[in-house]
């Protein structure tokens, strides 16, 4: 692993940083507390672990005490409603006003139909 990235008193980069793969027990990513019904909880980044690659600059990603973490908020009955009505809005296609039956790519726009009328066409 890389040696250049091992500073955990934060000397080098203001925060404790660790190579990958090599963070120490008691520390998460935030997907790592997601798969444990946790999240952060307002607590400040706690270390970094950074990845090399060529050419580049180094993947980051922030770690987070775990016994600091509390448990992820519960869905209410209104959150699923906003949930449910958000993801109807990206169904319903914005130029014929009528729902696609799937979520409309941000790269068209529109609904397929309305995207490529010609093609519809010709089928």
């Amino acid at each position: 692993m890389s040696a250049r990235f091992w500073d955990p008193d934060g000397i080098k980069f203001g925060i404790p940083t660790y190579p990958w793969r090599l963070a120490p027990d008691g520390l998460a990513t935030r997907r790592q507390l997601r798969l444990r019904g946790l999240r952060p909880g307002g607590q400040d980044i706690a270390a970094q672990i950074l990845r090399p690659r060529r050419r580049r600059e180094p993947l980051t990603a922030y770690l987070y005490r775990i016994d600091l973490a509390l448990p992820v908020r519960p869905m209410t009955p209104a959150r699923w409603a906003a949930l449910a009505k958000a993801n109807a809005a990206r169904r319903r296609c914005p130029e014929c006003r009528s729902d696609a039956g799937y979520v409309i790519p941000p790269t068209l726009g529109t609904c397929v139909t309305c995207a490529f009328p010609e093609e519809q066409r010709a089928a």
